[in-house]
């Protein structure tokens, strides 16, 4: 029994358990440890530089972590979900000093006809924002991709890699509103116009890649055959565009590269397909 046992009457009995001659400095201590750690997005990410392809400068980019962060699930149009951060703002690399824009998995790959036309049309009249944070905000990543979407139109770049923008931008404009929706910033008007960017970009993510398809060899944008007759589905789907769903789910459901975790997701995309169309019906 402790000594200070008798407290509860006395309205103390949060204190009963205290030990009498213990150090406060190292029970203060030992409170410390055993609180669990708080994460921060800033945990999540580090410097990196990259080598700008079009003036040669060193450009300082922010990249997220690979393993460090937890994966948490996938929304239906792949968009990926991580515990503690948004991935979708780390995939564009800005250089500074000629605006030369990218994701990633493009920047490197910048041909001689190509830098012509971004010199002319953007590193003569581009205004750079500074991004001096520790993280990018959204309205920081919004301009990171409006930079990488202009960029990629002035050099004529493939059909797949301005779709994959626009996916990655609707993907930027849905984590932007989940992240204001409880928030003072979080108005009806602000999030329905998140929300009408969000289908926009949904819209031409659909369209490029309908045209990739038809002009594009495999992989593209990293993701094989079978994923981007996923994708196409899903945005078909989304935009309720169902003969071109359907056609998508059953190239998948009859490939023989298909998986079969990738047949279960068309099958559930096949049922969804009916239950939309039966509703249409009623």
């Amino acid at each position: 029994m402790s000594l200070l046992s008798g407290l509860s009457g006395l309205g103390l009995n949060n204190l009963e358990n205290m030990d009498v001659f213990e150090d406060p400095e190292k029970a203060e201590a030992k409170k410390k440890a055993q609180e669990p750690v708080k994460i921060e997005e800033k945990d999540f990410i580090y410097d990196k530089t990259f080598k700008c392809p079009l003036c040669d400068t060193d450009v300082p980019t922010k990249i997220m972590k690979s393993g460090k962060a937890k994966l948490i699930g996938a929304d239906q149009d792949l968009r990926p979900r991580y515990e503690g951060i948004d991935s979708v703002k780390y995939d564009v690399i800005l250089c500074p000093a000629c605006g030369y824009t990218a994701l990633t998995r493009f920047f490197p790959n910048l041909t001689s006809p190509q830098g012509k036309l971004i010199k002319e049309k953007i590193s003569a009249n581009v205004k750079i924002p500074t991004f001096n944070n520790e993280t990018y905000s959204y309205e920081e990543a919004v301009d990171r991709y409006q930079l990488a979407l202009v960029n990629a139109v002035v050099k004529r770049a493939r059909a797949s890699e301005k779709a994959y923008i626009c996916l990655k931008s609707a993907w930027l404009m849905r984590g932007f509103g989940e992240s204001v929706k409880d928030t003072e910033k979080g108005t009806p008007e602000f999030l329905a116009e998140l929300a009408a960017k969000e289908e926009e970009y949904l819209q031409n993510a659909y369209n490029g890649f309908v045209e990739a398809r038809q002009s594009e060899g495999f992989p593209m944008c990293g993701m094989d055959e079978v994923t981007i007759d996923y994708l196409l589905g899903v945005l078909a789907v989304h935009l309720k565009k169902y003969d071109v769903a359907s056609r998508m789910v059953a190239s998948i459901l009859g490939s023989s590269t298909a998986n079969n975790r990738m047949k279960d997701k068309a099958r559930d995309l096949k049922d969804q397909i009916m239950q939309e169309l039966k509703n249409n019906k009623q």
